[in-house]
């Protein structure tokens, strides 16, 4: 076995030295350490996500399945029976775990990077209580709990001798104290963004928890690791030095730093030339304080935090992040596991020790939130939880563990134990919060969240999700029409979409953890270059919404609360389906995939939209319309004139509601348009059965009741709206084919409309319609919806496509169909996170 295995073993190979001279005495490096680093490193990604998305539904941060693959490479492991083990042999480790050390210092960098000292430092009192006891009482306990194994392993007779470390006793207490308090914040950041836990009171306790607790976890690694490593005399130097070296870093270089960087980032004037200069300076700093006497990666953090925040700061993240984090670090990870040492810890009644030593180390965390949360008036439950939380280790824990290994501080067994308990801490957070914590709430079917069952006075509570400052004027636009009853209140929910990376979490800690920023507070120029591009897309996207509130609320009568989502897109429709619960929302909003150029031509903006705006779609907890926004105008500067389309089904309903309630502002002229299919048009398309469709109430509804829940609704709205109101218009079309409707369209258009607003079309079986969905391009907006989106059809008119909560819904792929039975009269649950 290689000699990173075990003090305790010596390895050898054999070197052919075809580049033989005075200063670099080695193999080839291009022919030899390259290649097999390259095909090691694939191995290693290959099988690590592998794993990753079979055991996905776990909720597993990577991590956790990198060390695993590492260990899958141990010999003791699978040494005897894994032909692969040959693609690492016994030299390529020492190298493969050097390079592994260069992603580790950029890595750590990124890490400084992204620590946001402003919000630790304002961060409230009880989040910094929670972290200051979440620190201390796990340092006492580590401290007890090797003194229990340095017990029990200086009786032979008992069987845990071999546990004893082989030196340096004293230092290793220290060693168990800091290793139990670390809390891995991006780790914990992304447990609980798979677990939809972020917007919940105690997910964003526990981030900011987290945050501060890894600060304090930096600062102690800084401070106490000399005493470890080196003696007191040497150590205290060391400690004084490095202190020195960071005021001179902080107080003397980074202003000038800051000057060149915002100098340069005025002018666009970053190449990779430039780029790499400012990174060598985290490997300089790494070798200060290596020199120093403290660990290299202190140097990169604290390089990483003297960066100022901004545009330039996300461009390092950028192009750093998937090179040391996806290709390099894993290495370290992956040596970890190999490190392992099974066969030291099961001797005689080891397992016992082992399995103890797991259980105990997760109390000390617990303990420490449910004391603290308890004089905070949380419940004893919310602490166990938290403190659960608090149990998620990251890269420090590992980091320390290995300096622990190599220093000889830790005997093999040691490292396994401690290894073994901090990869069971973390891979148990997900799994038993996932199982206990998330509640339930129960809504009965008979309070179905429509704009057409929402009575008059009601208020009307909206979720508007966005993803840019231009979707939010958009959408303030549309609100504007909304609110248009006088007798009830509008309250909104701006909720900006952001997608979850490593640069990310503080980000958001920042944001649900600091207070709302002053009203009348803006941004200098100088000071918004040192504000990150999502930070500065947050403050004026609330802007916009602020600035919503106070030209709209003369009578008290609008309320925007401002809200932030970051999760992975792939799952983000969750957070929005979680939100609209937890803030009864009534209609959800969401943007386009596309924006509108100065040509007027609709240009893709992300891709990755449309699929969130699919996945809402296919399972939303309340209405919802897709807003293609073609300049839509305000209110307050122009009046409106806004058709809606309607050929039947609970989808159209929905719309005309929707319209009737605009139609009530003052600014509004409404032409309803009702289209009648006649002749072939009419011809009901059997593999599309109303009553085969998605839906909650669907059961038992046919094509003939649907008629007559039309006729009803639509004569309602003529004989309370259209009769009663000069703004308001009526009129009917009739078509006998497809291309009859493209006519239709193209005749209203040449009206100059500013809005049309149409349904989604669920329930609509008919033959046409069927025919002319399969050719759409935007499926989500429905065959009118798509038709009047496209650019072909070249109109200037924004598009309000709406889907009713209950009956709505479109299957994008294949899904399975609910069967009717399962949906009946009883109260439907549904899950809030």
């Amino acid at each position: 076995m290689p000699d990173i295995l075990s003090q305790n073993q010596l390895g050898c190979y054999q070197m052919n030295l075809t580049n033989p001279n005075d200063i670099w005495r080695s193999q080839s490096v291009l022919q030899s350490t390259i290649s097999l680093f390259g095909a090691q490193v694939a191995f290693i990604l290959f099988s690590s996500r592998l794993l990753y998305y079979i055991l996905r539904p776990f909720n597993q941060p990577l991590i956790v399945f990198q060390i695993i693959v590492g260990f899958m490479m141990n010999k003791e492991t699978g040494g005897k029976v894994l032909p692969y083990l040959d693609l690492f042999p016994l030299e390529s480790l020492v190298s493969g775990e050097t390079i592994s050390y260069i992603g580790l210092i950029l890595y750590v960098f990124l890490i400084g990077l992204d620590m946001n000292i402003d919000t630790i430092l304002k961060a409230r009192k009880k989040a910094t209580s929670i972290a200051v006891a979440g620190v201390i009482i796990p340092m006492v306990i580590g401290a007890c709990l090797y003194e229990i194994l340095l017990l029990i392993s200086s009786h032979p007779e008992w069987g845990y001798h071999h546990l004893m470390p082989e030196k340096k006793p004293p230092t290793a207490y220290l060693f168990w104290s800091l290793i139990l308090s670390v809390t891995g914040f991006p780790i914990l950041a992304h447990i609980l963004a798979d677990l939809k836990l972020l917007y919940t009171g105690l997910g964003k306790v526990a981030l900011t928890v987290a945050m501060i607790i890894d600060f304090y976890n930096w600062v102690m690694f800084s401070l106490l690791i000399p005493f470890c490593i080196h003696g007191y005399d040497v150590a205290i130097y060391s400690v004084l030095s490095n202190i020195i070296f960071v005021h001179i870093c902080y107080f003397g270089l980074r202003p000038h730093l800051a000057k060149l960087i915002m100098r340069k980032t005025v002018k666009d004037d970053w190449d990779n030339i430039h780029l790499f200069y400012v990174v060598i300076g985290a490997f300089a700093c790494a070798l200060i304080t290596d020199i120093l006497g403290i660990h290299p990666i202190v140097g990169a953090l604290v390089y990483g935090i003297m960066i100022p925040r901004g545009k330039f700061a996300t461009l390092l993240v950028n192009k750093l992040e998937d090179f040391a984090g996806d290709y390099l670090v894993p290495w370290f990870f992956f040596s970890c596991g190999v490190r392992l040492k099974f066969s030291d810890v099961f001797q005689d009644q080891g397992w016992v020790a082992l399995v103890g030593i797991v259980i105990l180390s997760c109390i000390p965390k617990i303990l420490s939130t449910v004391v603290t949360t308890f004089f905070f008036g949380m419940s004893a439950s919310d602490g166990v939880t938290l403190g659960l939380l608090m149990n998620t280790k990251g890269i420090l824990s590992l980091i320390m563990l290995n300096i622990g290994m190599d220093k000889k501080i830790l005997s093999p067994g040691s490292f396994t134990i401690l290894s073994v308990a901090n990869l069971a801490m973390t891979v148990m957070v997900p799994l038993i919060i996932n199982a206990i914590y998330k509640p339930r709430k129960r809504f009965a079917q008979n309070k179905l969240r429509t704009i057409q069952n929402l009575k008059v006075d009601a208020d009307l509570r909206i979720l508007a999700c966005v993803h840019n400052t231009r979707h939010a004027m958009g959408m303030v636009n549309l609100l504007e029409a909304f609110n248009a009853v006088k007798v009830s209140q509008l309250h909104a929910f701006s909720l900006q979409l952001i997608e979850l990376t490593g640069n990310t979490t503080s980000l958001l800690a920042a944001h649900i953890e600091l207070p709302n920023p002053n009203p009348n507070h803006e941004l200098p120029g100088s000071q918004a270059l040192t504000q990150t591009e999502s930070h500065l897309e947050m403050e004026n996207i609330a802007n916009v919404f602020r600035s919503y509130v106070e030209e709209n609320n003369d009578n008290n009568k609008t309320t925007v609360e401002t809200l932030v989502a970051v999760s992975s897109y792939s799952t983000i429709h969750e957070d929005i389906h979680n939100l609209a619960q937890e803030k009864q929302a009534t209609f959800i909003l969401l943007p386009f995939h596309k924006h509108s150029t100065i040509e007027g031509v609709m240009e893709l903006t992300n891709t990755a939209y449309k699929d969130i705006n699919q996945n809402v779609v296919g399972d939303a907890p309340c209405s919802l319309a897709i807003f293609v926004d073609r300049g839509l105008g305000s209110l307050l500067k122009i009046k409106l004139r806004v058709v809606v389309l309607f050929i039947g089904g609970p989808d159209d309903r929905e719309a005309l509601a929707v319209a009737w309630r605009m139609s009530k502002h003052k600014g509004i002229q409404l032409s309803m348009v009702r289209i009648f299919l006649s002749g072939e048009a009419n011809e009901l398309d059997p593999s599309a059965s109303f009553s085969e469709s998605r839906g909650l109430l669907t059961g038992n509804v046919d094509n003939e009741k649907q008629k007559e829940l039309d006729d009803e609704y639509v004569s309602s709205f003529r004989l309370k709206a259209v009769n009663n109101e000069d703004s308001i218009s009526y009129s009917e079309k009739e078509v006998h084919s497809g291309d009859d409707i493209t006519l239709v369209l193209n005749e209203l258009d040449t009206i100059g409309y500013d809005l049309y607003i149409v349904g989604q079309g669920s329930g609509q079986n008919y033959i046409v319609l069927s025919d002319l969905l399969k050719w759409t391009e935007c499926p989500e907006l429905g065959v009118i919806g798509d038709i009047v989106a496209s650019n072909s059809f070249a109109s200037s008119s924004s598009l309000l496509v709406v889907q009713q909560y209950g009956f709505g819904g479109t299957v994008f792929g294949t899904t399975t169909q609910q069967h009717p039975s399962e949906v009946a009269s009883k109260a439907v649950f549904v899950k809030v996170e």
